[in-house]
């Protein structure tokens, strides 16, 4: 089944589909050690990784497993970072939220915004009825936005990721549909 790719606005944000142009802004995020620090793989060293990047995004949608969308500004169409809502599973009424975000962005509220109208459109379009987020334990800012959109820490997931030889542990998040309800 396929999952159309939404085009979702907010106040300061439009969440788009990726294009090709996007592919400069792609590699400078997903290369950055000091954004992906805290992430379940290490940073890009080949453009390669950008053409795999976008070919996945399609493939999400085209299989109907989730969709990944930029995340720009308005105001200026400057690039903020990527959404994505992927292990869709209809049967379950299930779905896991990720994102990362330029150095540049961090602080101004923006994944909570972008992830707040991904979820809205989530809920609604696709009848969820739960959302899971993972997030490294030491990324304290990320669990920030998790909790402000109103997820709950169900648990920690014990050295799950070993990335350049640093393991890690990660927080397991959960959204339910009656909790999204409820804070609307």
């Amino acid at each position: 089944m396929t999952l159309e790719t939404p085009t979702l606005e907010t106040e300061r944000l439009l969440l788009r589909p990726f294009a090709d142009s996007d592919a400069d802004d792609i590699f400078a995020l997903q290369s950055n050690a000091h954004v992906l620090r805290y992430w379940d793989s290490p940073p890009w060293v080949d453009r390669a990784s950008v053409e795999r990047f976008l070919a996945r995004c399609q493939e999400m949608a085209d299989e109907g497993s989730g969709t990944r969308l930029v995340i720009e500004r308005r105001a200026d169409q400057v690039f903020v970072g990527w959404i994505s809502l992927n292990s869709w599973n209809p049967d379950f009424r299930s779905a896991s939220l990720g994102y990362c975000l330029t150095e540049r962005a961090w602080g101004h509220g923006f994944a909570t915004e972008a992830a707040r109208a991904l979820l809205r459109w989530a809920f609604d379009t696709l009848d969820l009825n739960r959302v899971q987020a993972e997030a490294d334990t030491r990324n304290v800012a990320s669990a920030r936005v998790l909790e402000k959109l109103g997820f709950v820490r169900e648990g920690t997931l014990r050295e799950d990721c070993i990335v350049n030889g640093d393991v890690s542990d990660s927080w397991v998040y959960g959204l339910l549909r009656r909790e999204w309800v409820a804070n609307a």
